[in-house]
């Protein structure tokens, strides 16, 4: 017999396009039983025409669907004993909710594009890309000159970007600390700003201020193939 699996989509974060991939994914590992998208049902969208979805109207406000969509699972995890998930979000905010269910015991298939976050992705048991045609897909190498350390920043920054706005800058600095023990202090720049500025071919930077934000520029990690 196989095994129910629930699949969980933020609808704000993934396209309607996608809905037939994402249920031939679940079906992969057990038998799609709740089956829903979170969404401002009142917003034009693909997944008012997929088929096999419920659409749940999540609201209007900020990270409405998301945390709709958390209490869902673990409602589901904890009372319901459901013990497969499928995920379908580019969202870094999924990074927690896919951690916590992977403690009590749960399978966690994530399905995203490829701009979600390393974070989310290592955090699933398995993780599925979706959105580009593998045969066709470009091989991505390391630009001459990117560091370890870069490569960290660019995780973190991806880690923390909500649609692609960012990071702020001033949180860069106790997140690098906690995670990888680097303090800028002790480089030449002496400053995040001072050395992210001096790779402008890396990153993007607002201008100063307490909620000024920094962005990877994803051209100057790669080059193609």
């Amino acid at each position: 017999m196989a095994h129910p699996v629930s699949v969980l989509v933020d609808g704000d974060n993934i396209s309607g396009k996608h809905a037939g991939k994402i249920l031939e994914v679940a079906a992969q590992h057990g038998e799609p039983t709740v089956v829903r998208v979170y969404a401002d049902v009142q917003r034009p969208s693909d997944w008012h025409g997929a088929v096999g979805y419920r659409m749940l109207h999540a609201g209007t406000g900020k990270n409405a669907a998301d945390l709709l969509l958390a209490l869902d699972a673990m409602e589901m995890v904890l009372s319901k004993n459901v013990m497969r998930f499928v995920i379908a979000s580019s969202d870094g905010d999924f990074t927690h909710l896919a951690t916590r269910l992977r403690e009590l015991g749960a399978k966690v298939i994530g399905i995203g594009e490829e701009k979600a976050p390393p974070a989310f992705r290592a955090c699933c048991t398995n993780f599925v890309e979706i959105g580009q045609t593998p045969a066709k897909r470009p091989v991505a190498k390391p630009a001459a000159g990117v560091t370890e350390l870069d490569q960290q920043i660019r995780a973190m920054i991806a880690e923390h970007s909500k649609k692609g706005a960012g990071m702020r800058i001033t949180d860069l600095a106790p997140k690098m600390h906690s995670q990888h023990g680097v303090r800028i202090s002790t480089f030449p720049e002496r400053s995040w700003r001072r050395y992210l500025n001096a790779r402008p071919e890396l990153y993007d930077l607002d201008p100063r201020g307490p909620e000024a934000m920094v962005r990877f520029r994803p051209e100057g990690f790669a080059h193609r193939a």
